[in-house]
């Protein structure tokens, strides 16, 4: 059924007026457990998250029953002047309110947060709410008929990146086209892109479509997860020409200029700003045979490899498991390579590294994972040019015309100025 702005009942609303401020307090880059109270931002011009728009959304779940996908990143805080902030989690803060919340829904990472990329989340319950959890990087990625039965409305809340192959977007995709497969709404409360700033990268070919792209779009799309969600209802990107009922809640006083800072870490490997910033350059080393800084305290703020001239990189480091990393490459062996820890913010892709460790490579074919590097890239040209020992110049030039097409598609569905 599709969403009724109604406002018949207003009881939900009165109890904003309750809420406190209290909670965690807690520094960039930290991870710990919300607290249990809400608090809704009333600042004029101050940057509204949209899940700190309670009473823009609550009406839309009273008396349904809510399935919710969401993770670590799904909170509702306050951005303050100092490095610290108040915060709840969205799961808590509605059954607070008296939502009827019947499942979550967990993608890559798991609920909390806490698993490695790419390692398989089983099913569980959430031991601070008791709700169960259902793991869409698991037995399947795509929510099943089963799994959504009885439910009303699914609410999307999940802190994105802005790049392609980061894999909540496709979780994303994913979710809107179950739920349009059994007449079932999604409202998604929209959330700031730290990557925002620029559109880059070669375009993803269909050839090439899986969990790290669905869709052909260019590695870094420069849209937040609400805008891209309007996409892909609106460029008919749901199979079979399926169409999401798609509410979404929009950032307040937000524009494509405001630059944001993650509160929490939006997976286990980008631990803060910088590595954020480094990650749609340095996640292109993912497909290769070179560590990307896993294993360190600096994830995708360095690279290197046991196989990289040692005389031309003067900077080494030895991989170890932590924290998001079990099985990092290279564990335990040195590896050189080049910190980027210091490096300005970014306007665009670097290729410069990527060739870089390529041509001061003591063993080439040990370089690339070509499988795995074609899904990362979205196209198998990209290593080729490489391996034709193409300048970036070169390469990004190749991307030019179709960047240019994807724009024009995507102004259409820009919410922000």
């Amino acid at each position: 059924m599709p969403f009724l702005y109604t406002f018949k009942n207003m009881s939900f609303l009165w109890v904003l007026l309750l809420f406190a401020c209290g909670g965690v307090s807690q520094k960039e880059g930290q991870q710990q457990e919300p607290a249990s109270e809400p608090s809704e931002i009333t600042e004029k011009h101050e940057l509204q998250i949209a899940s700190a728009r309670i009473s823009e959304y609550l009406p839309l779940l009273e008396n349904r029953k809510v399935g919710v996908v969401a993770n670590q990143t799904s909170l509702i805080y306050k951005n303050k002047s100092s490095d610290t902030l108040s915060a709840t989690h969205l799961i808590d803060s509605l059954l607070s309110l008296g939502v009827n919340i019947e499942k979550v829904f967990a993608p890559e990472h798991g609920f909390r947060g806490r698993a490695d990329a790419g390692e398989a989340v089983a099913d569980g319950r959430d031991k601070k709410s008791g709700l169960p959890v259902i793991s869409l990087y698991g037995a399947n990625k795509k929510p099943t008929s089963a799994q959504l039965e009885g439910l009303d409305v699914v609410l999307f809340d999940i802190q994105d990146v802005g790049v392609r192959f980061y894999t909540y977007i496709a979780t994303l995709q994913l979710v809107m086209e179950a739920c349009a497969e059994e007449i079932i709404p999604v409202l998604l409360l929209d959330r700031p892109n730290p990557n925002l700033r620029y559109v880059d990268g070669p375009i993803m070919e269909k050839a090439h479509k899986g969990f790290l792209g669905l869709t052909e779009i260019p590695l870094v799309y420069g849209m937040t997860i609400g805008e891209y969600a309007l996409m892909i209802n609106g460029e008919n990107w749901l199979e079979a020409g399926l169409k999401s009922d798609l509410k979404v809640i929009p950032l307040a006083h937000y524009t494509r200029d405001t630059r944001y800072d993650l509160p929490v870490r939006p997976s286990p490997n980008l631990p803060n700003a910088k590595a954020i910033d480094l990650y749609p350059s340095l996640g292109l080393f993912e497909g290769t045979n070179i560590n990307a800084g896993r294993g360190t305290e600096f994830q995708f703020q360095r690279f290197g490899a046991p196989f990289l001239d040692k005389e031309y990189f003067d900077f080494q480091y030895t991989p170890e498991p932590n924290f998001g990393s079990k099985d990092p490459k290279h564990k335990g062996i040195v590896c050189y390579g080049t910190d980027l820890s210091a490096e300005k913010e970014l306007d665009r892709i670097h290729l410069n590294w990527l060739i870089e460790a390529y041509e001061n490579c003591r063993d080439k074919s040990l370089f690339f994972n070509t499988s795995n590097f074609t899904k990362h890239a979205g196209t198998e040209k990209l290593q080729q040019q490489i391996e034709a020992h193409l300048t970036e110049d070169e390469i990004r030039a190749s991307w030019q015309k179709d960047l240019e097409n994807f724009k024009k598609v995507r102004a259409k569905y820009l919410i922000y100025d």
